[in-house]
């Protein structure tokens, strides 16, 4: 039984940054052409059978249209380049109203919304946080826990972090266009 040497994994996990980069690259183009907001792409799945995943908006939301339009654009140019060594399937979409929150700056621009997200550490004995977003301080996330109250959490320090659907605000909405 053989075995693959280290370095061929290292060429794998540097292939695929690769990838993810020029995809993030190629999707930020397109987005901004389209005068839409490119809000996260990834590449996932084992090499033979990968996803590449686009996120986009607008204020007001996205249609199918726009999801459209950036699916052939980004696709047309994934496909000239070549840099996919397999096939592929391209899903683009809204965020959706639990968005992911991807830098310190969606955790600002989503200031006053609810959100929930994972650390890496334990911080106070705590890795799962569920509240409110307060602001934004030199990358240190301010926010209010439903548990423990007010937190200061590194950006870097969360693995995983999204918004919650605030129903009181949603049912607020849903009244004034009544």
């Amino acid at each position: 039984m053989g075995f693959a040497p280290t370095f061929y994994f290292a060429q794998q996990k540097m292939a695929k940054e690769a990838i993810e980069q020029r995809v993030r690259e190629i999707s930020s183009e397109v987005a901004d052409a389209n005068g839409l907001e490119l809000v996260h792409s990834e590449v996932v799945g084992a090499v033979k059978n990968r996803t590449v995943r686009i996120f986009i908006d607008k204020p007001g939301g996205v249609t199918h249209e726009d999801c459209a339009v950036v699916s052939n654009q980004v696709g047309e140019i994934i496909d000239n380049e070549d840099f996919i060594p397999t096939a592929y399937v391209l899903e683009v979409s809204s965020p959706g109203l639990e968005r992911g929150l991807y830098s310190a700056k969606d955790f600002e621009k989503f200031s006053g919304s609810l959100a929930q997200f994972k650390t890496y550490q334990a911080i106070n004995g705590q890795k799962n946080f569920t509240g409110r977003i307060t602001g934004v301080e030199n990358e240190t996330i301010l926010f209010v826990d439903n548990t423990n109250g007010e937190v200061k959490v590194p950006y870097s320090a969360i693995s995983k972090a999204n918004l919650q659907v605030d129903l009181e605000e949603e049912f607020k909405k849903a009244k004034v266009k009544d």
